[in-house]
């Protein structure tokens, strides 16, 4: 379960824009129809992310507070028109919910049954739906910040896979930030903050996102400081006749 909001890093990376610009430029093509992000927080990721476009845009949240919060930003029209707010998890979603995009955006860190958590997402996506990860990267840069946080965890590419479930095939895995990857290393080394300052994360966003972005293909996504995944489900849940074998997911809806 994700924990209750604890601190003010939510603040501080609400204002980094650049940062969630870039994810907008990479995810967008995945988020289409009805969308669940999952731990939507203050709403910061949303509304970059949601375009309006999309037919329905859930943002979950498991600390209620901020889910009121949610709620009153897309009632003041701060937020598109299509967004929604529940206070809950995925489990506590209705058992009909299903999405054509699930999100996790720097949320799944956060929660220490990683495995079930995507499983449990997983059965929540319609034919042909997206599981989109974005976490932290390597344990070799777990730093006081993240455990002051609530971090479980940092991920490489082949962790975070491991706790997707079978039935579902990548789409994309790459590494994000590799320009940031060298703050986050000297932060790791010899800063040891358990908070950045609000200068260090415009620097960050303003400076070494732009690099980043140019970099980051140079590189075939190979190095950052963060790890994104898309998986979809594979062909064949769906050209199974009689449905999935024992111990897979449900059909998915059409």
């Amino acid at each position: 379960m994700v924990r209750a909001y604890q601190g003010k890093e939510l603040e501080l990376f609400a204002k980094a824009r650049n940062w969630k610009g870039y994810l907008a430029a990479l995810l967008r093509p995945y988020l289409k129809g009805d969308v669940l992000e999952v731990g939507a927080g203050l709403g910061a990721t949303t509304a970059v992310l949601c375009d309006g476009t999309q037919r329905r845009w859930l943002c979950l949240e498991p600390d209620h507070e901020m889910a009121g919060r949610l709620e009153s930003e897309i009632g003041h029209g701060r937020l598109p028109s299509c967004c929604c707010a529940m206070a809950g998890t995925v489990a506590d979603l209705p058992a009909s919910a299903a999405f054509d995009a699930v999100v996790y955006i720097d949320v799944l860190e956060h929660i220490e049954a990683d495995a079930r958590e995507l499983a449990g997402a997983a059965r929540r996506l319609k034919r042909g739906g997206a599981l989109i990860v974005v976490a932290p990267a390597h344990g070799w840069l777990y730093s006081p910040f993240d455990a002051a946080i609530g971090h479980h965890r940092r991920y490489t590419k082949r962790s975070l896979t491991e706790a997707v479930p079978t039935w579902l095939e990548p789409v994309n895995l790459a590494y994000l930030d590799s320009a940031g990857l060298l703050a986050s290393a000297a932060n790791r080394a010899f800063l040891r903050r358990t908070l950045p300052t609000a200068r260090q994360i415009a620097t960050w966003d303003r400076v070494m996102i732009p690099v980043s972005r140019r970099l980051d293909p140079w590189l075939r996504f190979s190095v950052g400081k963060s790890v994104l995944g898309v998986w979809r489900f594979r062909d064949r849940v769906y050209g199974d006749p009689h449905g999935p074998t024992a111990g897979g997911p449900p059909r998915p809806s059409m």
